[in-house]
């Protein structure tokens, strides 16, 4: 063989090894569309998941499509837990009494209601995944959440939660 042709294919091998170095390295974490489920007749007005958004839900609804995003590993471990934070309207239809939309007496009207939104936060366990896929946050009564994040969905058999769309809130609830 040739110099030249030697050192062309030296030259092919140490190029085509210093491009392998440059192959991206497959990610540990993603962002997952979050969705929501209210199984109670509070409304959510926001909430959020690891600090992405997710939809409005209406009482006992399924809400608003989804929305972007929550950051996941890739791969479930056990401990593996979110933070959800969110709003409640615990009467979400006194407005169906309220002035006119767009009066001053309207406007009072909602700042009084909005004054009785209640606000919470919880450290969620995630229920386990074989594949990252759609994040599920199902608000429960008594301010309990339940969360899931695979590629399966409400109402197959494999999903990982069967609670009923509408949940009565218990004339009390235990204490944390």
């Amino acid at each position: 063989m040739s110099r030249i042709l030697i050192r062309v294919l030296w030259l092919t091998l140490i190029s085509g090894l210093s491009l392998q170095g440059c192959t991206p390295p497959k990610p540990v974490r993603l962002g997952a569309p979050i969705e929501g489920f209210s199984h109670t007749s509070a409304a959510i007005n926001r909430f959020s998941v690891n600090g992405g958004g997710g939809p409005n839900l209406a009482p006992y609804g399924y809400g608003g499509g989804q929305m972007c995003c929550a950051s996941l590993p890739v791969k479930w471990h056990p401990g593996l837990t979110v933070v959800v934070e969110w709003v409640k309207d615990p009467d979400p239809y006194a407005s169906a009494n309220w002035p006119p939309l767009g009066t001053d007496g309207y406007r009072a009207a909602y700042k009084l209601h909005a004054a009785k939104y209640t606000h919470h936060r919880a450290v969620v366990p995630v229920a386990q995944y074989e594949d990252l896929g759609i994040v599920n946050v199902h608000f429960l009564p008594c301010n309990q959440v339940a969360v899931s994040a695979g590629t399966t969905y409400p109402g197959r058999p494999d999903y990982p939660f069967h609670f009923p769309q509408k949940m009565q809130e218990p004339a009390t609830c235990p204490q944390p």
